[in-house]
């Protein structure tokens, strides 16, 4: 394992950090030539991104967003919006990424609570977003677009302008802003099932990316490869600002598709990537052929381990590494690269945090008994500065000194830690943290349903899919393929549960709570409706992902 810096109590003696947009200003000085952003639609170099930063900074400050400001962006990973959101760095604003899988409410509800200055959206995405841009929140707020603006239609919003116009060649004027200043928010589903708004500072974005560029011993010669988006941590810190802190090069595919995974790795140039729930087993279940050496990648990170994990390395040449971490706190535990991998272990705690195991006071439990994961920092700025604007949550998460994750592990006599389970309202699906009450909304708003619970059920292909029991209203005639269809009209894809049970009435505790845990446990019977194969399942079948 590579060395680690001292800490001390002396904030100028902790590791350099900056901010990310002030790397990028150093990395065009000295290898501005090199490639800092692959996309399948082009490229561009630490030089030239550099540069385009400054126009859009200073276009920025034109339109009078200012320090602390935050700018929504419901953009799909692009050249465009990494610039976007360094620019708004630049200027000591606050990017907030919005998933743009989420539609109608939901979609409203992030955008208000950013409460931002400016709005960017892809053009792709406008269709969806109008209505949220028109309602009394958002009406008066620049809408910027990336790509071709579509003739208004009557009755939507008028203030639509083109992205490539926020630029200007006039000098940005510097911000006063410190290291612990917000710098992005990115939305989290927590532990709790309740969407949250995780606020990064500008020295959590440039340490968790030197951090994990150090444990995972990234050089300058890597091509770091992602096809998460970057509304999530995955891409925006551990692929991006991790190529910046040691001047590599991201490569951000739109989104994961099997199909064309290996074609997209092979023409990025990529060395590393990373896996995420169900991706690995995927690619995995693909037929064997002679292009599965046919890359340049020499190790792939993520969580889960899926089961194919030994025999991985066998058939494509480089391994795969687990970790364990969050938006909340960046990665605390690491495997160490040098070291044989624990069985069932995501690694050890790196000296950067504290990571206890604890039980619901938050005490260290036994070696080996399962307990909540807790974290923290050993240096300012490692964990998330708050969740916006909820002060209730933020002080239920940080209790006694610690980040409580509502993660359940266990610890062995070497330090390895076990990952046992996530906190019980947060199903993780295909690499989403879904929160069951908003499965819930999508589905209680079919007239037919009296209410409704969402729980996470394993999947074959790893981490969960979505298994709902609904409460019919008496006298109705409601079928379970009549809830999945509702929600396909409710809910983004990833949300649409895949397994519906009909039942009389949903356990519940004395103050009228859904037991979920008990309604996780029940397992898939015949009077289970499985929208994959479109009848009530039988215990005998297996998942086809095709």
């Amino acid at each position: 394992m590579l060395a680690v810096p001292a800490v001390t109590e002396t904030h100028s003696l902790l590791p350099s950090a900056g901010a990310l947009e002030d790397l990028l200003a150093e990395r065009a000085m000295v290898v501005g030539h090199r490639r800092f952003l692959w996309t399948p639609e082009g490229t561009i170099s630490y030089s030239d991104a550099h540069a385009k930063v400054e126009r859009r900074a200073a276009g920025l400050q034109a339109q009078g967003v200012a320090t602390g400001d935050r700018v929504v962006l419901l953009m799909d990973n692009s050249i465009e919006h990494v610039v976007t959101w360094l620019a708004i760095n630049r200027i000591g604003g606050v990017s907030v990424p919005i998933n743009t899988g989420l539609t109608g409410d939901l979609l409203a509800r992030a955008v208000h609570t950013a409460r931002p200055a400016l709005l960017v959206v892809d053009a792709a995405n406008l269709t969806e977003f109008l209505p949220v841009a028109a309602t009394a929140e958002a009406s008066d707020l620049p809408l910027y677009v990336n790509g071709e603006i579509p003739a208004s239609r009557p009755g939507e919003i008028e203030n639509l302008r083109d992205l490539a116009d926020l630029e200007s060649s006039e000098s940005v004027r510097p911000p006063e802003i410190n290291d612990l200043d917000p710098a992005v928010m990115l939305f989290t589903s927590g532990s709790t099932g309740v969407p949250k708004a995780c606020v990064l500072s500008r020295r959590y974005m440039v340490r968790v990316g030197q951090i994990h560029a150090k444990y995972l011993r990234f050089t300058q010669d890597d091509v770091l490869f992602t096809p998460f988006p970057l509304f999530h941590i995955d891409a925006a810190t551990l692929t991006v600002a991790a190529a910046v802190a040691v001047g590599a090069s991201a490569a951000l595919s739109p989104r994961f598709s099997a199909s064309r995974y290996w074609s997209e790795v092979r023409e990025s140039g990529a060395t590393v990537f990373n896996y995420m729930g169900a991706t690995a087993n995927i690619l995995w279940k693909q037929e064997p052929g002679p292009l599965d050496r046919a890359h340049q990648v020499r190790l792939a990170w993520g969580v889960p381990m899926p089961a194919c994990g030994p025999d991985w390395v066998h058939r494509f040449g480089f391994p795969l590494v687990e970790v364990y971490g969050l938006t909340d706190a960046g990665v605390p535990i690491y495997q160490a690269l040098d070291e044989p991998r624990v069985p069932g272990s995501c690694g050890r705690p790196i000296s950067e945090y504290d990571v206890r195991i604890g039980d619901e006071n938050g005490a260290p439990v036994p070696v080996g008994a399962v307990g909540e994961i807790l974290i923290r920092g050993n240096e300012p700025g490692l964990v998330m500065n708050e969740y916006f604007a909820m002060p209730e949550a933020t002080a239920t998460a940080f209790r006694g000194g610690w980040l409580h994750t509502g993660d359940l592990a266990r610890r062995d006599e070497h330090d390895n830690i076990f990952f046992h389970s996530r906190g019980k309202e947060v199903i993780r699906r295909r690499g989403e943290n879904i929160a069951a009450s908003d499965v819930e909304q999508g589905v209680d708003t079919h007239p037919a349903v009296r209410e409704s619970a969402a729980v996470g059920v394993p999947s074959e292909l790893s981490e969960d899919d979505i298994k709902v029991f609904v409460v019919r209203q008496p006298g109705t005639a409601l079928t379970e393929p009549d809830v999945v269809e509702h929600a396909r009209t409710q809910l983004p894809r990833y949300m649409v549960p895949r397994y519906v049970e009909i039942v009389d009435d949903l356990p519940k505790t004395p103050t009228e709570k859904v037991e979920r845990v008990a309604l996780a446990a029940r397992p898939l019977t015949s009077s289970t409706w499985d929208a994959d194969t479109q009848r009530h399942h039988k215990p005998a079948e297996h998942y086809d992902e095709s």
